[in-house]
């Protein structure tokens, strides 16, 4: 299947900043991550996502994209004749130079040993509702790569040194060459006897075995702020993985998953609850207490309120996340009908409804009562 344009993947145009394909890479990373979003296709979705931000975030592969789209330009190029890139065919070798470097000039390739951020890191939390409404100061333990503290990251054996690969001579990269019936074909590969790199570790290190990084556990600090909503995010600058050849740290995403409440609905900033109150409190009003997020308080009831009713009480709801104030309480009226009642309320009832022309249709025998009458034909 072939790949999709990754500018399309992204949802951004061509010409778009840095700064707009990274909204829309964590927008959609969230949106397609496979602990957040279980459909069947998220995981492949997902890595599209993530394969796309790569190339585009960075400048060369971004250019090499935007010049040659999915084709690999490291495939070769054939001559057009007999001859080589080599003298008399000055323009092949301006086009090998342009990709691959080398000779006089003119061409960029990237330097092995060039700084390189860091990779960003996520860490899903589970929050129960009122943590997420009032936020809080925690700590998470998460598993990272760090840089080795016996070699300090070199790869080498302490006392020993790195060493320049002595068969790409530092530049991480092998020309391969093919004599063609149309002349030489010189391919540009990654060295495979210092994987890219430009080094050679002769004397590796023992605990990290060259690498340079050890997997640890690393507890880190965060202040979750109040009105954190489900399927948000945080970001912790600089507690990603380290940097490559001194480049910066990645940063950490923490995206929040919040339960639900016995009690409280959340819609935005907004909660909804429903209070259940008598006939009697219905018909002829009452001050009742209404539990809050923050606290009890009194609400009047005026008479006559009808199942249903909705009232508002203001900012008893969620802080908003970026400080823009508080939302509101919504408070759903449901009258309950009692199920069991004494001879005495029956009959005050059945008083009432006499007062108010209305007489009920009492209904003494059970619906299974009718049911064995119905069978016997009675």
């Amino acid at each position: 299947m072939s790949k999709r344009d990754y500018y399309e993947v992204l949802g951004v145009d061509k010409g778009a900043s840095k700064e707009e394909m990274k909204k829309a890479y964590r927008k959609l990373s969230k949106k397609y991550h496979p602990d957040i979003n279980k459909e069947a296709d998220a995981a492949d979705k997902f890595k599209e996502v993530k394969e796309a931000y790569e190339v585009l975030s960075d400048d060369q592969k971004r250019a090499q994209y935007d010049r040659f789209g999915h084709t690999d330009p490291n495939q070769g190029f054939g001559g057009g004749g007999a001859g080589d890139f080599g003298g008399g065919f000055g323009g092949f070798e301006d086009i090998f130079n342009t990709f691959f470097g080398g000779g006089g000039g003119g061409g960029r390739r990237r330097d092995p040993n060039a700084p390189r951020a860091g990779a960003d890191l996520q860490y899903t939390m589970t929050l129960s509702f009122e943590e997420a409404v009032f936020g809080k100061d925690t700590e998470i333990e998460i598993p990272r790569e760090e840089e080795c503290d016996t070699c300090h990251g070199s790869g080498a054996k302490p006392g020993t040194k790195v060493e320049t690969c002595s068969h790409c001579q530092g530049s991480g990269q092998l020309n391969v060459e093919q004599n063609t019936p149309f002349g030489r074909i010189v391919n540009r590969r990654v060295c495979h006897h210092c994987n890219g790199t430009g080094k050679q570790i002769k004397d590796k290190c023992r605990t990290c075995g060259g690498d340079g990084k050890v997997q640890k556990r690393r507890k880190i600090s965060v202040k979750i702020p109040a009105g954190i909503d489900d399927g948000q995010q945080l970001r912790v600058s600089g507690q990603g993985e380290p940097g490559i050849n001194g480049g910066p740290v990645g940063d950490l995403y923490v995206v929040f998953h919040v339960r639900n409440h016995d009690f409280f609905e959340r819609n935005g900033d907004d909660v909804y609850c429903e209070m259940p109150i008598t006939f009697a409190q219905a018909a002829l009003g009452d001050e009742i207490e209404v539990p809050t997020l923050h606290g009890k308080v009194k609400l009047k009831v005026p008479g006559g309120t009808q199942t249903g009713t909705r009232f508002r009480v203001k900012g008893k709801g969620v802080p908003n996340v970026r400080g823009y104030g508080t939302g509101d309480q919504h408070v759903l009226i449901k009258v309950v009908t009692p199920s069991k009642l004494t001879e005495k309320q029956k009959q005050l009832l059945r008083e009432f409804a006499d007062i108010s022309g209305q007489v009920p249709d009492e209904q003494h025998e059970s619906f299974f009562d009718k049911v064995k009458k119905a069978f016997k034909g009675e």
